[in-house]
């Protein structure tokens, strides 16, 4: 593990985060040759495979981004552009637009962490994760990731900052009995 990154740039906010040149400048820096998935795209075609809830999308896949992660193989993604709604009451809010059940399943911390345990069964070893939004818990150490960079995207006067951290997946990692595996 090298010394970790961190930098602090100012942006005026824009809800298409990838839009934003700071962000779009730290994506092409880290982002990997081979399979890139998105499972929040919106109107973005950064990743080779796109994903969003919303069926007016453009997108390769119109599924809930947890039904969309559990498509890929073990260790078979490169790069994984995590932008998910920010907050419980983002999360509620599109739920509700597409008459989706929302319930404390779909607005606790257990719904991010089950989607960070499939990108981690997903990413190859040596790729990457790249997650957006208003803190840096990224994928984690206990996922065998090892954080390279945070970047913070200021957005000035009461906007919360923009949290963009990348993560690489450790060639190694331990397993849940402790073991070293591959």
């Amino acid at each position: 593990m090298g010394i970790m990154k961190c930098s602090r740039e100012w942006a005026m906010p824009n809800s298409n985060t990838f839009s934003i040149k700071h962000i779009e400048m730290f994506i092409n820096r880290h982002k990997r040759k081979g399979l890139s998935i998105d499972p929040f795209a919106n109107v973005n075609k950064i990743a080779c495979v796109t994903n969003d809830l919303d069926p007016s999308m453009e997108t390769d896949y119109n599924l809930d981004a947890l039904d969309f992660l559990r498509l890929w193989d073990d260790n078979s993604i490169s790069c994984v552009l995590f932008d998910p709604p920010y907050s419980p009451r983002q999360v509620s809010e599109v739920y509700k637009r597409f008459n989706m059940t929302v319930n404390m399943e779909t607005t606790q911390s257990s719904f991010w962490s089950i989607m960070k345990d499939e990108i981690a069964r997903i990413v190859e070893p040596n790729g990457v994760a790249l997650c957006f939004g208003w803190n840096s818990g990224g994928i984690g150490k206990k996922r065998g990731f090892s954080m390279e960079e945070v970047m913070l995207i200021a957005h000035g006067g009461s906007h919360n900052d923009t949290i963009c951290t990348a993560e690489y997946k450790l060639p190694t990692l331990f397993n849940k009995l402790g073991k070293i595996g591959t």
